[in-house]
C-alpha cells in the first residue's frame, strides 16, 4: 500500500473517527434505524446528484445492481442492525473492542477466498497487535461486561465478520470497472431501499415529534461527510489496496476519536492513550511490511 493509499486511509479514519459529533446529537431525538436510514437515503441522493456532475453515469443492468444489494446488505443493512441492537445491551467501550476484531476476521477470510491477500506471519502479528493497542485505548474497565449479554456481544462480532465479507465482495467493482463514487451511490442506494420498511416497521417514524434544527444538521453532517464523502474514499482505498488494508481503518478510528476530543473537546491524555496508539503504530508497520524488510537488510 502506497503512501497517498495510506494517507486516504488515515483521513477515513478522522472522517469515521469523527462520526460520534454527529451521532451523539442525532441519537437524541431519533431512534437507531430511523437513523440508518436517513444516514444512506441522504448520502445515496447527494451521490446521485454528484453522478452526472461529474460526467458519470450509473449502470442500469440487473447483475451490477444485484451486486449493490448485496454489498449494502454486508456493509451496510446488517451490520448497522446488529451493531444498534447491540449496543442497547453493552457499554459502548466494548463494542468498540469487539468491532475493532473486523480485521482479524478479515485476513482469515481474505485467506481463503483470495489469491492475493494471504495471511501471512507478519500480517497476523500486526492485527493482533493492532488489536491489542485498541484494547489498551479504550481501557481494561470497557471489559467489566464481557461474558454477559452474550447475544448482544455476538452481535456486534458479528457485524465484524460482515464487514470482513463486504471488503471481500466490494474487490468486485474495480473488475466491473466502476469509479468509486458510482459504487458508493449504488451501495447506499440499494441500502437505503432495504432500510426502509424495516425503519417503518420498527420506529413507525411518521409518529416522531419534529427534530430540532442541531439534530437536522447532525444528520446532514453524518450522511454528507460520514457517509457519502467516506465511502468514496473506502471503495477507492478497497480497490488501490485490498480488503485487508482498508479494514485497517477500524484499529485507527479510536485514535481519530482521541485526536478529536482532545482539540475540541479539551479531552486530557493519559498514558494508556499512548501506549495504546504506540501498539497501533507498530501492528500496522508490520502489516504494511517496508519497514521491517528495510530493517532486515
Amino acid at each position: 500500500m502506497g503512501l497517498r493509499e495510506w494517507g486516504l486511509l488515515l483521513g477515513l479514519s478522522v472522517i469515521w473517527g469523527g462520526t460520534f459529533f454527529f451521532v451523539g446529537v442525532a441519537v437524541t431525538s431519533l431512534p437507531p434505524v430511523t437513523l440508518a436510514f436517513l444516514r444512506v437515503a441522504l448520502a445515496a441522493a447527494v451521490l446521485m446528484l454528484l453522478v452526472p456532475a461529474v460526467g458519470l453515469r450509473m449502470p442500469t443492468d440487473r447483475h451490477t445492481w444485484h451486486a449493490f444489494f448485496s454489498i449494502g446488505l454486508l456493509n451496510n443493512v446488517i451490520p448497522f442492525s446488529m451493531v444498534f441492537w447491540g449496543q442497547t445491551h453493552i457499554a459502548s467501550g466494548l463494542a468498540s473492542i469487539l468491532n475493532a476484531t473486523t480485521p482479524v476476521f478479515t485476513v482469515i477470510v481474505a485467506h481463503f477466498l483470495t489469491r492475493d491477500e494471504k495471511l501471512t506471519v507478519n500480517r497476523l502479528i500486526g492485527v493482533l497487535v493492532g488489536l491489542t493497542g485498541v484494547g489498551v485505548i479504550i481501557g481494561a474497565e470497557a471489559l467489566r461486561g464481557f461474558g454477559t449479554n452474550v447475544l448482544a456481544q455476538l452481535a456486534v462480532l458479528g457485524a465484524g465478520v460482515c464487514y470482513a465479507f463486504a471488503g471481500i465482495y466490494g474487490r468486485r467493482f474495480r473488475r466491473f470497472g466502476l469509479h468509486p463514487v458510482t459504487t458508493a451511490a449504488g451501495q447506499l442506494s440499494a441500502s437505503a431501499i432495504m432500510l426502509l420498511p424495516v425503519a417503518l416497521a420498527v420506529d413507525h417514524p411518521w409518529q416522531l415529534p419534529m427534530p430540532a434544527a442541531s439534530v437536522v444538521w447532525a444528520v446532514l453532517g453524518l450522511a454528507t461527510i460520514s457517509t457519502a464523502f467516506a465511502y468514496i474514499i473506502y471503495f477507492h482505498v478497497l480497490a488501490a489496496a485490498g480488503a485487508t488494508n482498508i479494514l485497517l481503518v477500524t484499529f485507527l478510528i479510536p485514535v481519530s476519536a482521541i485526536f478529536l476530543g482532545t482539540v475540541f473537546l479539551g479531552e486530557q491524555l493519559a498514558w494508556r492513550h499512548f501506549l495504546g496508539m504506540g501498539l497501533i503504530g507498530a501492528g500496522l508497520a508490520a502489516i504494511d511490511g517496508r519497514m521491517i524488510a528495510r530493517l532486515r537488510r
